[in-house]
């Protein structure tokens, strides 16, 4: 499917794909691809995944392009360069490969938790960070997710997420060959690489945008390029925009004509797909090419040692006339197709969604063929509009309506990430409990700015759209929660949200920097490119002072260390804490949040209760309330037993994980 030729009607159902014989020409093109070196028993094992996996990435392919000439030789390339990938696979990589195909859940156990970090602003470089892999170990990471770091623009490169080559890191922080030596250590140590997989778009200085501006129609079709904006207009008509601040609508004029008087190119009337910076092209995924061309990309940094793909902007990688252009069935199949070639060519890898859209679309990108994991957007933004509303109940809706994952899944748990809070709660959940959703997200957004009577947040405004209204929020935990402008509560409020996202299941991640309390970085915004992302103040320089801090329990930095400390280590030690099963808990107290996760030992059924009150002040949870559990539960985090017999009361921003006796799952 050429740009030029967009695709227009309803898109395809989800296939129920079923096994078939391979193509005799599929068969053939992996045989040719068998180098001379090749053991019996490696090629034994590929062969056994193509015979399990291939005919559903070959009905997917179908799928989507149709049939003809032209994709059968695109799925024969295809099937040649698995052969060559796997072949290329190191040994220790393989073994790797049998030990996640038996044990596919083991980003789910109580031990698991994550960590992300820049390594230039964290480490320096990626020789800085391996020396620093030893507290990674003391944190008790089992997962470590680095922030772009491949070959990208200079100044402004929406923080790396304009990515200028996929097989070349950053020079300023290291070589891809020391990347696979850092991926081989965290693998010794028992720590999986995460690195982002930017497949939606390149930035206009990858090689394939170079040659299709140098005229190449092989590569000038391998993005959404348009002579005129007689179809950019259409497509505008019902796609929303994304970074207003940088450009309007979806479209930025392609740089095809001769120098201007500044120089820079000029543009013959074309234009390009650029969802989001004017430098950032999106793929164009209705051309097979580029699906082969991006599956090549992925088992490179596959073999490099990479164990989670954290799959970019997933709801954007296909395009439909008269839709939002989000979240299309297509995009649906195309994640399940390299989900597949990874299962052939790379079984360790897990894919990660990034899809901030709507909680019902979260969910729609999460299952064992598609993304094993997904970050969880509705928890973080609804755990902080509690603490600024001191009223729980969306999150305890959300908790009870939208936590549940299929088999073989799991969340990835977060108080805040790298980049903005956005407000994804849906409408007419906000309107089941009496709450105008715009006029609260409205008061959000003042709120976390510090634009409202009274809040202790100090955090940033992001790509503030005063036409549309938009705002996101940038800004540190530490900043957010109150310790930037001193209030007496931020301690206790930054443990209150580790205490969420590390007892709700899943996989837990910390940004690294926030378990000392580190504040907004300001001073971030007068580097070069950052003038314009307000998000660089939530992306600080490694705090040192703080870490130097962090066993002294008269400073900021040493209340959160250790409080999150305790948290860590009762995790870790808490087997009802693994998985995402998770028992909603009323304490019919809309101040207080409640659940339970139970689970199992040698002696039977189990449950861990865990009540959490985001008020300013103490709320107490009724006996009658707690009357069909036992009298007495051990307090996981204070130590000792505590009774529930009179009641539970909980102190302003107070946490309480206690286990039940036996049989008493609620």
């Amino acid at each position: 499917m050429s740009a030029t030729t967009p695709a227009t009607g309803a898109g395809p159902d989800l296939p129920d794909v079923q096994p078939d014989v391979l193509p005799a020409p599929l068969v053939a093109a992996a045989a040719a691809a068998r180098r001379a070196g090749t053991s019996d028993e490696v090629w034994a094992a590929f062969e056994a995944r193509v015979a399990r996996e291939l005919p559903r990435l070959v009905d997917l392919f179908h799928h989507v392009y149709g049939e003809g000439p032209r994709v059968d030789e695109e799925l024969a390339l295809l099937v040649g360069q698995l052969a060559t990938s796997w072949q290329g696979r190191s040994e220790p990589l393989r073994t790797l490969d049998a030990q996640r195909e038996a044990d596919p859940e083991w980003f789910s156990s109580e031990r698991a938790l994550g960590g992300v970090l820049y390594v230039d602003r964290w480490a320096g470089s990626l020789a800085a960070l391996r020396e620093r892999i030893g507290y990674l170990r003391e944190l008790g990471l089992t997962y470590l997710h680095l922030m772009p770091l491949f070959a990208a623009p200079e100044g402004n490169s929406d923080g790396g997420y304009a990515v200028s080559s996929y097989r070349d890191v950053d020079p300023r922080i290291g070589t891809m060959d020391e990347l696979a030596a850092l991926a081989a250590e965290l693998r010794e140590n028992g720590i999986a690489l995460v690195v982002d997989f930017i497949f939606n778009h390149t930035s206009d200085e990858h090689v394939w945008a170079q040659r299709a501006l140098a005229g190449d129609p092989e590569h000038r079709d391998f993005y959404w390029v348009f002579p005129d904006r007689t179809m950019p207009d259409a497509y505008e008509r019902t796609v929303r925009e994304i970074f207003p601040d940088n450009h309007p609508g979806s479209f930025v004029p392609f740089p095809d004509g001769p120098p201007g008087p500044d120089g820079r190119p000029t543009s013959t009337g074309s234009w390009v797909w650029a969802t989001f910076h004017d430098f950032q092209w999106d793929l164009n995924y209705g051309n097979p090419a580029v699906f082969r061309a991006m599956a090549g990309e992925m088992l490179f940094l596959a073999n490099q040692g990479v164990d989670v793909l954290r799959m970019d902007a997933v709801a954007f990688i296909w395009k439909r006339l008269g839709t939002s252009c989000e979240s299309l069935p297509e995009a649906h199949l195309l994640l399940q197709a390299f989900n597949a070639v990874c299962r052939i060519a790379a079984p360790a890898v897990v894919f990660k969604s990034e899809a901030i859209v709507h909680p019902d679309e979260v969910i729609g990108y999460i299952s064992p063929g598609e993304c094993q994991i997904s970050y969880n957007p509705l928890q973080m933004a609804l755990i902080w509009s509690s603490l600024a509303t001191r009223d729980g109940r969306l999150l305890a809706q959300a908790l009870e309506r939208r936590h549940a994952l299929p088999p073989g899944t799991a969340w990835v748990n977060y108080v805040r990430s790298h980049d903005d809070i956005g407000w994804t709660f849906a409408d007419e959940d906000a309107a089941e409990l009496g709450i105008d959703a715009a006029a609260h997200r409205r008061f959000l957004n003042a709120f976390f700015v510090d634009r409202f009577p009274g809040s202790f947040a100090r955090g940033v405004p992001f790509q503030d759209n005063p036409r549309t209204g938009d705002c996101r929020i940038s800004g540190t935990t530490a900043s957010l929660a109150g310790l930037e402008a001193g209030d007496a509560g931020a301690v206790d409020r930054i443990l209150l949200a580790h205490a969420v996202v590390l007892s709700t299941g899943g996989l837990p991640l910390l940004f690294l920097g926030d378990e000392v309390g580190q504040l907004n970085d300001y001073a971030a915004l007068e580097e070069p490119g950052h003038a314009e992302d307000s998000r660089w103040v939530n992306r600080p320089r490694y705090p040192a002072q703080r870490y130097a801090e962090r066993e002294d329990p008269t400073t900021d930095a040493g209340r959160v260390f250790a409080g999150l400390r305790l948290l860590l280590e009762t995790r870790r030690r808490t087997p009802e804490l693994a998985g995402n099963r998770l028992v909603p808990f009323d304490a019919h107290d809309p101040a207080l949040v409640a659940y339970q996760r139970p689970g199992w030992d040698e002696r039977g059924a189990t449950t861990v209760l865990v009540v959490v009150n985001v008020a300013d002040e103490p709320r107490a949870v009724a006996p009658t309330t707690l009357s069909g559990l036992p009298d007495d539960a051990e307090d996981l985090l204070d130590g000792g037993t505590r009774s529930l017999a009179r009641g539970l009361t909980l102190p302003a921003h107070g946490v309480v994980w206690l286990r039940l006796a036996h049989d008493c799952l609620g």
